[in-house]
C-alpha cells in the first residue's frame, strides 16, 4: 500500500494560534461595542440637559418685564429644581437658573447638572463653574 506522507488537517498547533486570533479580534469588538455604549449614554445625557436648558429659557421668555423681575428677585435656591425627567421616581438632573438684572435687561444662565451634583450647594455650583461641570449650560439675554 501506497502511503501519502502529509496528511490532510490541521495541528493542534494550529488550531490554537487561529482560535488566538479569533479570540483577540472578537474581544477588539466587544471594546469597542462597550465604548460605544458608554457614549452613546453620555450624549443622551447632554442632549436631555440641553432640552432642559432650553425648556426653561423658551418658559422664561414667555414672561412680561414684571414677571421676570419678580422671578429674578427670588432666591437661587427657589430656581434651583431637581428633574424626574423619565418618571421613574428618580430624580435625573438638576436646574439652576441665575439672573442678572442690567436696566431692563435679564442676563440667564441655564445650568443643568446630573445627579452627582444633587448634595452641593447651588452657589457653590455656580460659583466654581470649572470644578463642577455642568451638563448644559446656556446664557442668553432677555429685553423687554
Amino acid at each position: 500500500m501506497n502511503k501519502k506522507k502529509h496528511a490532510c488537517g490541521f495541528s493542534l498547533i494550529e488550531v490554537l494560534v487561529g482560535l488566538f486570533l479569533v479570540t483577540v479580534a472578537v474581544l477588539g469588538l466587544a471594546e469597542l461595542f462597550l465604548a460605544a455604549v458608554a457614549n452613546n449614554l453620555k450624549a443622551d445625557r447632554v442632549a436631555n440637559a440641553t432640552f432642559l436648558a432650553q425648556q426653561q429659557i423658551d418658559w422664561l421668555r414667555g414672561f412680561t418685564s414684571d414677571e421676570l423681575t419678580a422671578y429674578a428677585g427670588t432666591t437661587i435656591e427657589s430656581r434651583d429644581e431637581v428633574i424626574d425627567l423619565n418618571l421613574d421616581g428618580t430624580n435625573d438632573y438638576r436646574r439652576i437658573t441665575d439672573f442678572r438684572m442690567m436696566q431692563g435687561t435679564f442676563q440667564v444662565r441655564i445650568s443643568v447638572y446630573s445627579a452627582e451634583k444633587f448634595s452641593v450647594n447651588a452657589s457653590v455650583l455656580l460659583a466654581n463653574p470649572d470644578v463642577h461641570r455642568s451638563r448644559a449650560m446656556i446664557t442668553t439675554i432677555i429685553t423687554r
